[in-house]
């Protein structure tokens, strides 16, 4: 079974009729839904919310964990033809304003307060949009009095998805449930996924990689086991418990994982692991040996994409294990890649279809009309990619292009470096200054040393070097390098 030119809601229909007493969600408090709890508590959901005004083409935005609930909400969405906004809950008043007021939502679903914060009374400070408050329960209705279902038209748009706004105001991509296929599409493929997996699922629902796994998921019958957030303490037990054979979903939480084998060596931490999902973040290769020699599996599969156009390649599980280090895999299912001035640049069936705010698609595509990923690249002749830095991420000295990930992924392989993000910073004399901001406890002069020794010539040695107990990232993972620019400039 195939998930093009198919809608979500037709997809939940068929898999609850495929598999109805499949496993597809499990919490982390052992609570379980099939594949036809799934579809059944979707149209009662979608009931309830018709009582809220919802229907064909109304723009819906939320903002919740990943619960059980925060699926059936997007499925009772997609039964009721809405458009719904995915909010990361990391984002405050600023951010959701602005996703608010651009999507012109009519109504908001949040918790009351999660994790130590007020969402409602942000919510209705922000006053643009009704609040609809779900802690645990969704509004039910009885599914004999739904609308018919809206035609299945998979290039819709219906999903809107605001990128990050680290560093400006966040960008809203249109997408459609055939962008979101085509990325699952590609994840399927890569992973190899079967209805047999137990995955790990520990990135935020809300990010595009959610929706990706939603549909992937449906597809292929497999069973996801969520957590609300990221706690090492919570997550690591759930998935031994439930012996996951794939985990997810970046570099902190591999290293998360591998920090915790390495408590235990010679006791594997997930004894079926086939592999462990990349993606959202750099991949520094020593970690990809590191765990497939210490976890097991074949280590980190890893894919790349971005908000506007998620998984535009993926590894394979049996690729060789320098290109599953080295590279983010071979285009996905119809992506055409072009490396234009080392930019990546490339069209593809996951590619959005175009901003919300119109004004940003000039910059956003070609001439040729390949979206710009602002990202550095080189692709070999087996067509893998390997990311070498971000546009915006080199860092220029007396005319010098450094990249930030060269040197990164170089020092990653020393063992007295945990973590590590290459900064550039302001400076009088040369423009720019390379500053490496390592957890560990190298100092500077065996950094310079282990550099050299690594072959990396002198014009691009860091001249400063500061410590710290923990580099600040989002919820996906993703350094957040400004922060860090901030505070040493």
């Amino acid at each position: 079974m195939t998930v093009s030119a198919m809608t979500l809601w037709e997809l939940i229909e068929r898999r609850g009729g495929q598999s109805p007493d499949g496993l597809m969600l499990v919490d982390e408090n052992e609570r379980i839904m099939t594949f036809a709890d799934y579809r059944d508590a979707c149209e009662r959901a979608a009931a309830g919310l018709v009582e809220h005004g919802v229907g064909p083409g109304v723009n819906v935005s939320w903002q919740l964990p990943t619960w059980i609930e925060s699926f059936v909400l997007v499925g009772a969405l997609s039964r009721l033809g809405a458009v719904q906004n995915p909010i990361l809950p990391i984002y405050r008043a600023k951010e959701v304003g602005f996703c608010l007021r651009q999507t012109e939502a009519r109504l908001m679903i949040v918790p009351s307060t999660w994790r130590g914060f007020d969402y409602a009374a942000m919510v209705r400070d922000i006053g643009v949009a009704d609040v609809l408050v779900c802690d645990g329960e969704l509004p039910d209705g009885d599914p004999a009095s739904l609308p018919p279902v809206t035609s299945g038209d998979d290039d819709a748009v219906r999903w809107l998805f605001f990128s990050s706004g680290t560093t400006a105001d966040p960008k809203g991509a249109k997408h459609t449930d055939a962008t979101i296929a085509a990325g699952a599409r590609g994840m399927v493929e890569g992973l190899e996924l079967t209805a047999a997996d137990r995955h790990g699922f520990v990135f935020p629902f809300t990010h595009i990689g959610g929706a990706n796994l939603l549909f992937a998921g449906l597809e292929t019958g497999l069973t996801h086991y969520i957590v609300e957030a990221f706690d090492p303490a919570v997550v690591i037990p759930f998935f031994q418990k439930h012996d996951v054979t794939l985990a997810g979903a970046g570099t902190f939480f591999h290293q998360t994982y591998l920090a915790a084998q390495r408590e235990q060596p010679g006791t594997p931490l997930f004894p079926s692991i086939r592999a462990f999902s990349g993606g959202g973040a750099p991949k520094p290769p020593q970690l990809h040996y590191d765990m497939a020699k210490e976890m097991g599996g074949v280590g980190i599969v890893a894919g790349y994409g971005l908000t506007e156009a998620p998984i535009l390649t993926m590894c394979n599980v049996n690729d060789p294990p320098d290109k599953l280090a080295n590279t983010e895999g071979r285009p996905s299912p119809g992506v055409d890649l072009k490396i234009v001035d080392g930019e990546i640049r490339a069209k593809g069936p996951q590619v959005c279809k175009g901003y919300l705010d119109s004004a940003l698609d000039a910059d956003a595509f070609d001439d040729d009309g390949n979206f710009r990923t602002g990202d550095l690249g080189v692709q070999d002749d087996g067509g893998w990619l390997t990311i070498t830095g971000r546009v915006k991420d080199v860092i220029i000295r007396k005319g010098e292009n450094i990249s930030a990930k060269e040197i990164e992924d170089m020092l990653f392989g020393h063992d007295k470096v945990d973590d590590v993000a290459v900064i550039g910073l302001p400076d009088p004399s040369s423009g720019e200054r390379a500053c490496a901001v390592v957890v560990g406890d190298i100092t500077f002069a065996e950094m310079v040393g282990y550099l050299k020794e690594q072959g990396l010539m002198t014009q691009k040695l860091p001249e400063q070097l500061e410590r710290v107990d923990a580099l600040p990232r989002n919820a996906t993972g993703k350094i957040l390098k400004f922060e860090l620019q901030d505070r040493f400039k």
